[in-house]
């Protein structure tokens, strides 16, 4: 699910982070109602038409539904293309329930950086302080709440174990767990018996076990569950309405979409993935939300709204993310430089059959939010990485479109060999 194996974050992200856009025009849709956007320039404006256009490229390139929600100098425009179910050709609509996947991670940090604003936890404190049942040993005394929430921790990821068949081209495990309940303990468990993935604030290996550990650190300093507190400090006061922790539920409540998981076409058909135990996903990606909920989230983050300015500039300390030039790792928080749009913040989540971006100027007069039904779609290499697929450049044409304000330069330019690679880096890095 969230993160499988290293098969898991970032494939839809590539496309922003290479800047990579398509040349000619892009094939028109019906009319909608939406608000216009405004522009700092009237050389970079973008028309909601326009960018209705650009989800149903992505659509026609093979994603069989896209729902996002783009806001500029506080307007915003809401869209969607194409199906929310592909046997009965339902179309899939804006506001659509969606599993967010590690876009989790950011409202988890942020809830554990507000009890650091508050002197009940240290950044820089050692997890065993806190945990000493969780993280024991030497573990506990060398591995920081810091390293937990920057993934430099080196404690390796759960989902190998509880999804291994993933990892050999099968979807086999996924309906294996579909409805099994899984503890915070057993995700825990399994994470620190595996292998370390380095020697703790060495290097940045991302780990859903961190963010589950960073769920129970919550629960021992609120007294409460993980998900009511940050439902409470986040979620209500900022009127979030369709933003939630399923618990145990595995339906999405209300219109939701199907959730297509292809797995690079290795196994004979894809799988559906919209209902299953959200429980293995927890704090480090059980959330569902929708783009424009996000939106605000974001905006309110990086505003200042929910953390001091000290606390949320820890939040914007990065470290290196391997192999990657474009892409740097905060607090539950993603850094992408791209030549086209400078610095942007946000995070992408993964789960299956559902993946999500979101994106932000670091003022938040530009934000990008979406949402897929479909994922794993690139076919593999003979080294077996993952392909650039069409989907990838249509994006790239949608998020430079929407974020960058760059829809002439967009709509001209061709892909340069050098924003290919640094696509192929990306999927690479995400393997």
């Amino acid at each position: 699910m969230n993160g499988i194996s290293g098969l898991r974050r970032g494939l839809t992200a590539v496309g922003l982070a290479a800047t990579v856009a398509l040349p000619g025009s892009l094939p028109a849709v019906a009319t909608a109602d939406a608000a216009p956007i405004n522009s700092p320039n009237k050389a970079a404006e973008v028309s909601s038409a326009e960018l209705r256009e650009n989800l149903e490229a992505v659509h026609e390139a093979g994603m069989p539904g896209i729902q996002a929600a783009v806001g500029r100098k506080g307007r915003t425009w809401t869209g969607a293309a194409g199906v929310a179910d592909t046997h009965n050709d339902r179309p899939l609509e804006a506001g659509f329930g969606h599993r967010v996947g590690s876009v989790t991670k950011t409202f988890t940090a942020t809830a554990v950086l507000r009890q650091v604003s508050a002197g009940r936890v240290e950044l820089d404190a050692p997890i065993g302080r806190y945990l000493p049942e969780v993280v024991p040993g030497e573990r506990g005394e060398r591995i920081t709440v810091r390293m937990l929430l920057n993934h430099t921790s080196g404690i390796a990821d759960y989902f190998p174990v509880i999804f291994n068949s993933l990892t050999r081209g099968s979807l086999a495990d996924l309906e294996r767990n579909r409805f099994r309940y899984h503890s915070p303990e057993e995700l825990i468990t399994a994470g620190l018996g595996r292998p370390a993935a380095n020697e703790p604030g060495q290097n940045w290996s991302y780990s859903n076990t961190n963010y589950i550990i960073a769920g129970e650190l919550l629960r021992e300093v609120t007294g409460q569950s993980p998900e009511r507190y940050i439902t409470r400090e986040i979620i209500q006061p900022l009127g979030l309405r369709d933003t939630y922790f399923p618990r145990l539920n595995p339906f999405i409540p209300g219109p939701n979409s199907k959730a297509y998981e292809a797995l690079y076409h290795q196994p004979e058909r894809r799988g559906e993935y919209s209902v299953y135990s959200p429980t293995a996903l927890r704090t480090a990606g059980a959330m569902i939300s929708t783009p424009t909920d996000l939106n605000r989230f974001y905006d309110a983050l990086l505003g200042g709204e929910l953390l001091d300015e000290s606390v949320l500039a820890e939040m914007r300390e990065t470290v290196a993310v391997p192999s990657s030039p474009t892409l740097r790792y905060g607090l539950g928080l993603m850094r992408f430089e791209t030549p086209a749009c400078a610095t942007l913040w946000g995070h992408e989540g993964t789960v299956p059959g559902m993946s999500t971006l979101s994106l932000h100027s670091a003022d938040g007069k530009r934000q990008l939010s979406y949402g897929l039904n479909l994922t794993k779609y690139q076919r593999l290499d003979e080294n077996g990485l993952p392909l650039i697929h069409p989907i990838d450049r249509r994006l790239g044409t949608l998020q430079v479109n929407a974020v960058c304000g760059a829809s002439e330069t967009a709509s001209t330019a061709s892909p340069s060999g050098s924003e290919v690679a640094l696509l192929a880096d990306l999927h690479r890095l995400n393997r």
